[in-house]
Formats: structure tokens, sequence, C-alpha cells
């Protein structure tokens, strides 16, 4: 082997040697020595590998461009050795000629023996292995490793840690191995100190920090992320800034600038954003203008609720382009395009708005890709679009998909975006999705007014291995009430549009501070249900349940003592469903009804039918008070049971008060049993007939919104009537209306939805107990 150190030596030793130098993830930058003079000319014999000891000799041959047999041409070796540096199996190579053998020698890049992470408490190893690309038992570079170092800082800033640092640390092995650690200093989180808007004048600064998502650091947002630093959400509050403005008239107006200045000891930013407001618009004319062939103007003008005189809103514009689209394709035409058309007036500070709505080009739906579902299978997720693969390009249909992906409450985020297919009439719909956590373990305790302080131990799986299985088993032990329920669903048995469930239970309260008695049962419950579209579902429900009615005090009213001892209820029920709300978890707009039934005789104790209607309407009030967060829900029910062949048990009947009334307590309305001697305490007995309406108006609260803070104020209304008489033993029976009226706050906390509600009775009857306050976990019908 020979040395190339100047062109003299190569002449008198005629051996040309090629040499390079690692450079991190190519080639070497320099220039590779010519192979000999002009004129210098042989065939390459044989190819010879030197210094490998992991990959065969074979494999590196296969890599260059020369063979056994070709010229000794410069530009061949030279575009060789680039090559087998581009593989980054070597940190060095070297091309050498002897006589007609071209030598190869290799230095070959060591293989990770194991990743290992210090310092690292915020982000666990799973999270932070995600981000890098060595991995054991792959080839180490430099370039690999300083790329990964950048890599975990990016992960970092993106969790607010902008002051965090990152050192790769080598340490070598024997046979050519490598242990890579990376020591981290998290540092600490990097807030937003300060938030400032400059050329803002219709709007005050503290309005503007209420609608963008980033928040300036406060003490009480500890349990939030929205106060430390991100680009990406900086870059969001802009758009929202952008829809805020537009919403509210002004059609020129334009982010400028967002800068965000980091402090010199990095920790915290201070975020000003820029803005050209313009002036405020008022609509002047509104147009729409149909070349649909048997679609005319004047037939889609009355689904558009934009009059001239009000103020510009771009939010409306958008819902009206919707409004109309689907009106079109409700009469049977897939391709529809509307373009709304906004002409200005400066002067006036006018626009006029002409929606044009023509036919689209002719889109199919080629493929439905989906990206980010780390744990839920795909089959859950495409079984939720209203679309399929090969079907006409229907934007409707694309928003109900997002809306039920988004209603299974598995994501945290979901996103459909349109791509170019593998043709002009062909689009990619592309479905990116955030998974967030879907079990929980309840391990806690609080106070509820219905079964007062309270012990709760729970685990829960919404998307049991990713397959949509909702399992869990709760207990509850409580001063009014124990129980323990097992509980899974399959939201798709055996694929199909059928819900399939059943729950096994065991409840005991203690009903004594309401009508002197305790009462346990346990059972099972066997469930399915089925989806006709969208809005119309129906569900079905057989329970086999023994009840008891024990412990009743010696001073019981005979409504209550003659039902003691044990019963038995074979029963089937069912619900019919229409839904038209916006949002099952949480509904804005839109109305839902109820229907259901139950009957009781298929064996057992126990018969009887009993119906039930329930009605909610939701009418939001943004367009009058300019949020979203104020609305009107109106909400009813009315129920009868009729017994068949023998009198209904108690634990059978409706009771009012409570949830369903607030400001009386728990089953504290309605008919009672009158005492015999005044002063004792009078029995709740429950009834066969009732009836409730309650009307809420929810507002938001002047309060940061990360607090998860909203008000409302209610008036509730409802009766309860209708019991067989026992002779001998006087009762209550006012069919009248009960009235109770208050306020509430309601909190979105980390450990679920707790209610806080301060009711006051208006209209009440003779041994009608009240409630002042109450407090509850969960959301109302």
């Amino acid at each position: 082997m020979f040395r190339t150190r100047a062109a003299l030596s190569a002449l008198l030793i005629g051996v040309l040697v090629l040499s390079g130098t690692a450079a991190p993830a190519q080639a070497p930058a320099r220039t590779t020595p010519a192979v000999a003079q002009t004129g210098a000319a042989g065939t390459i014999a044989a190819i010879r590998v030197e210094g490998n000891q992991r990959i065969e000799a074979a494999t590196i041959r296969s890599y260059m461009l020369v063979q056994p047999g070709d010229p000794f041409n410069p530009d061949q070796l030279d575009r060789s050795l680039k090559t087998l540096y581009a593989t980054g199996l070597f940190s060095d190579v070297r091309l050498v000629r002897e006589g007609n053998t071209l030598i190869v020698h290799v230095v070959e890049n060591p293989l990770v023996n194991r990743v290992a992470f210090e310092g690292n408490r915020k982000l666990n190893d799973d999270q932070l292995r995600g981000q890098i690309q060595l991995r054991p038992r792959s080839v180490f570079t430099p370039a690999i490793a300083q790329a990964d170092r950048q890599h975990l800082l990016d992960l970092y800033a993106h969790s607010g840690r902008f002051a965090a640092r990152v050192d790769v640390k080598i340490v070598k092995l024997p046979q050519n191995r490598v242990n890579v650690i990376f020591e981290i200093n998290e540092g600490p989180t990097t807030l937003v100190s300060r938030i400032a808007f400059v050329g803002n004048h219709a709007f005050s600064e503290n309005r503007l920090r209420e609608v963008i998502e980033s928040r300036e650091t406060r003490w009480w947002r500890f349990l939030s992320t929205s106060d430390s630093y991100d680009p990406q959400r900086v870059d969001f509050d802009k758009e929202l800034l952008r829809r805020f403005y537009l919403k509210n008239g002004y059609a020129d107006f334009q982010v400028v600038n967002a800068a965000a200045e980091l402090a010199p000891d990095r920790s915290a930013f201070f975020v000003t954003f820029t803005v050209s407001e313009g002036p405020r618009y008022r609509v002047a004319k509104v147009t729409v203008n149909s070349t649909l062939p048997h679609v005319t103007s004047a037939s889609l003008a009355s689904t558009v609720d934009i009059s001239a005189g009000d103020w510009y809103d771009g939010d409306a514009v958008e819902r009206n382009v919707q409004a109309l689209t689907d009106a079109v394709q409700n009469r049977g035409i897939a391709f529809v395009e509307v373009k709304p058309r906004i002409s200005r007036n400066p002067k006036k500070h006018t626009v006029d708005l002409v929606f044009d709505v023509s036919e689209a080009p002719r889109v199919y739906v080629e493929r439905i890709d989906i990206i980010g579902n780390t744990r839920t299978e795909d089959q859950v997720i495409r079984r939720e679009f209203r679309i399929a693969e090969g079907d006409a390009f229907n934007a409707a249909l694309i928003r109900r998909s997002r809306q039920a992906l988004q209603d299974l409450n598995y994501f945290e985020s979901v996103g459909i975006s349109q791509g170019a297919g593998s043709a002009p009439d062909r689009t990619v719909l592309t479905t990116t999705i955030n998974e967030k956590a879907t079990g929980e373990l309840t391990l806690g305790g609080g106070y509820s007014t219905d079964v007062g302080a309270l012990a709760n131990v729970g685990l829960r799986e919404k998307n049991f291995l990713g397959t949509g299985i909702d399992a869990g088993i709760n207990g509850i032990i409580a001063q009014l009430e124990s129980s323990i329920d097992l509980s899974i669903t399959d939201p798709y048995f055996l694929g199909r549009n059928i819900v399939a469930g059943t729950d096994v239970f065991y409840v005991n309260n203690d009903l004594q501070y309401v009508s002197e008695y305790n009462e346990r049962r346990y059972g099972l419950s066997l469930r399915t249900g089925y989806s006709f579209s969208d809005h119309l579902r129906q569900s079905w429900t057989y329970s086999a349940v023994n009840r008891d009615v024990y412990g009743v005090a010696s001073s019981a009213s005979p409504y209550v003592a003659d039902m003691a001892g044990v019963s038995t209820v074979s029963q089937i029920g069912q619900t019919l469903t229409v839904d038209y709300r916006d949002s099952v978890l949480d509904p804005h707009k839109g109305w839902v009804i109820r229907a259901g039934g139950d009957f009781a005789g298929l064996g057992g104790s126990e018969s009887y039918v009993r119906g039930k209607l329930d009605a909610a309407y939701y009418l939001p009030l943004e367009s009058l008070v300019g949020s979203r967060d104020w609305g009107l829900a109106i909400l009813g029910g009315i129920g009868y049971l009729s017994p068949i062949g023998q009198p209904e048990s108690i634990v059978d009947r409706f009771f009012l008060g409570g949830d369903n009334l607030r400001g009386f307590l728990d089953a504290g309305a309605g008919p009672h049993a009158i005492p015999v001697n005044p002063g004792e305490f009078a029995d709740s007995i429950g009834g066969r007939f009732i009836w409730t309406q309650s009307t809420e108006l929810r507002f938001p609260l002047p309060l940061s919104p990360d607090l998860g803070l909203s008000g409302r104020t209610f008036a509730d209304i409802g009766a309860l009537s209708v019991v067989k008489r026992i002779p001998g033993a006087p009762i209550t029976d006012y069919p009248g209306p009960r009235v109770g009226v208050g306020v509430g706050v309601s909190w979105k906390s980390p450990f679920g939805l707790i209610n806080v509600d301060l009711g006051v009775p208006v209209v009440k009857y003779n041994y009608d107990q009240t409630e002042l306050f109450r407090v509850g976990f969960g959301t109302r019908f």
C-alpha cells in the first residue's frame, strides 16, 4: 500500500491512492485525485476490500460504480468513493491502486449498542425515543447524533422549554460498538410573561387576549399549558384574530406582525401582535346567482340568513356557503360549488355579497388516508366516515365525518384535508388525528348532594386496545349509596352498525332521609342498539333485577311498609332518539327527542308498562352578544307508569326533586304520606305521572376562560301525581306544578364536570322537602 503525498511520488511509484476523510452524512467535499497521469492506462483486474469487519466485501463492491474489467477511470473512481461515503456505513474510505488491483480500504462506523437518556423528568424515555433516529444495532454517525440532538431540543421547545440543553456523550466499547447517552438539562418552562397589541382601536387588549389561545402566565394556570410559548400556537392566534375581526365587520383587517421576544435569561417570552383594523363594513346588498339547471336563484334566496343593513360577518358568509351547498346537494345534485364574491365600497364602508352557485368539477374520492393513529385501529376510524372511497366528493358528509370522529372522544384533534389524486377528477382525503389518553383510573372522594360524602374507585378504558370497545368497572362507597358496576360496550358489534353491551351491577341505597326505607338491588342488563341514519337511532335493553326493600322504619307509612320484602323484575325497554344537535358532547344548537318505553312481566313478580318522552332544544345567542359561550337550553320530559294486574312497587315509580327540579330535595317533591301525628316524618312515595320543564340561560363568567368556569340561571318546573290510595292512609297528591329558580356554576375540572347550584323553591306544597345548595358531577340531559 502506498500513500499519495505528491504528484512526484505518484509518477515514481506508479501507484495512485485515493483517500477521503469522514464528513457528516455526505461524501467528502474535496476533489478526489486523478487515478493516473493522462496516458496512464490499465484495466482493473481485481478489487480487494480491506478493513471491513461486519460488512461483506461483496456488499461493499456492489456500492461501487467500477467492477473488474473496467478501466481505471478517475471520474468513476471518484463517484465510487462518494457513493461509499453516502451509505453512512464508513467513517473513512481510501482507494489504492497496486498494479492492476484496486484496493478499497474502509473504516466502518461503529454500531450503537444502547441509547440512553439522563436528566429527563418532564418527558419520559418513550417520548424522547420517538424523536431520534439512533437505535440499538443501527450505525452510528456524528451527523445523525447531532440531528437527534436538535430533534430533542425542538421537542422541548414545543413543550415550552426553550432553556433546555442536550449534550451527546459517546462511550466506546469493544468490537467497534458505542453507547450513546443524551445528557439533558430540561430547564424551566418558558412562559409567556406579556401579550401586547399594537394598532387596535375597536377592541381593548383584554378583549383580544380572550380571543387568542396563548395566555399570560398566572398562578391558576398550573393545570394548563396555554401560558407556555409555542410558535405554532402564535400562528394559530393570528388566524383567530383574523376570524374575530372578520366576524365583527372588519373586512380589511390584517395581522401585520407577530413578534416574540425572549428574555435574556430565557425564562419568558414577550409576544406582541401588530394589527391593522381598517373600517367596519355593513352589508349593502345580498344576491344569489345560480347557473344550475332546474335550480333558480329565487328558490335558494330563502336559505341565506344575511340581510342588507347587517354588519359584515365572515363566519356568516362561510355558514351560508355551507347552507347553500347542503340545500343544493339535498336536491340530488352532488357536484356543486358556491363561491362568495365580496365587493367593497371603501367610501361608504359597505359590501355587496354575491353567492355564485354553479356546477363543480366532478371529483371522486380516490383514497382515504389516516395518519397519527398510533393506537386506534384504522377500522375504528373508517367506520365513522359518512363517505367511502369511490364516492362523489361531498363537503357536507366530510364535515359530518369529522364531527363523528370528534364525538368518539378518543382524540385531542381531528383534521380532514383534501389533496390531489392520481387524476384531475380524483382526490385523496387525509385524516390527521392526535390521540389522547382514553383510560381512566379513578381514586378519589368528594361530596354529592344525592349520596353525601363518597369514595370512588374505578377503572375504565373507552377505547380498549384501540378497538373502540368501552369497558370499565366502578365502585362507590357513600353515605347514602354504595354500588359496583361492571360494564362492556362494543359500538360496532361483529363489525356491523349495532351497539351491544352488558352491565352487571349491585346497588344499595339509603332512603331513610326521604322515605324511611333502604333498598338494595343486583342484576344484569343486556343492551343493543342501531342507527337508521346520522340523526335517528334506537336502543333496546333487557334487565333482570332482584330488589329488596328492607330496613323499613317502624314509623313508616303503609305506602312504604307494604312494599317491604324482595321483588324481581324481568323487563325489556326501548328508546328511540332523534338527534339534530351540533355536538353530542357539548351541544350549542339543535334539538334532540327521546321516546322510551319499558315493559315488565316477562317473568318476575312485577308487571307494568312505563313510558317516557324527553326533549331538549339548544339556542345559541352568539349573534346577539358576540360570544359562543352564551346560549339558551330548554329541556322537558313527561312520563307515565301503568301497573298490570297489581300495584307497582315503590321503587318503580317516578320521583320529583333534585336534578329534575332544583330547589327541592332529591325525591322531595310530590305525593307524601300524611303522618298520623303532626310533626312526624312524611314519607315521599313517588307517583305514576310526572312532567318536568327546565329553562337555562348559560353564560361565561368574567374570569379567565382557562379556569373552565361557566355560569347559568335556571327556572325548573314540574309535577308528580297519581298514586293508588290505601284506605285509612291519607296522602298529599297535589297535581299542581312546583317551581324552583336559581343560579349555578359549572367547572370543567381535570377530574370531570362539577356543578354547584343554588335553588330557591318559588311554588311548593305541604310536606315538600326543599334544598338550597346542590353539588353534583356530570352534565344534565
